[in-house]
């Protein structure tokens, strides 16, 4: 193999890396990125609050969706809800301080 060649392969190379980038960057641009997002500023419903491996193939993970909160547990080939409760209400400041040592 000549140096030509070489460098054939390599402008080629470059021209396909360059080619895949600007599909990923159109694709962004006309929204199709595969992330869907809250659209005007609505106040998103669902969250990951923590994930924890267990595991190379089994994960803990507590989601909070609006007032409520689901521990799930993701594997390879089955999901399993572990719990479900909804939150109560956010206690008063002067109930906090109590449980923190601090009178009110």
């Amino acid at each position: 193999m000549t140096a030509d060649t070489y460098w054939r392969f390599l402008i080629a190379l470059l021209l396909v890396v360059a080619l895949i980038f600007a599909a990923a960057w159109v694709a962004r641009r006309l929204g199709l990125g595969g992330r869907l997002v809250a659209v005007g500023g609505k106040k998103r419903r669902l969250a990951i609050v923590e994930v924890l491996p267990l595991d190379g193939k089994r994960r803990l993970v507590l989601l909070r969706r609006d007032q409520a909160e689901h521990l799930v547990l993701l594997g390879v080939n089955n999901d399993v809800v572990v719990e479900s409760r909804v939150l109560d209400e956010p206690a008063p400041a002067d109930f906090a301080a109590t449980l923190q040592g601090v009178q009110p």
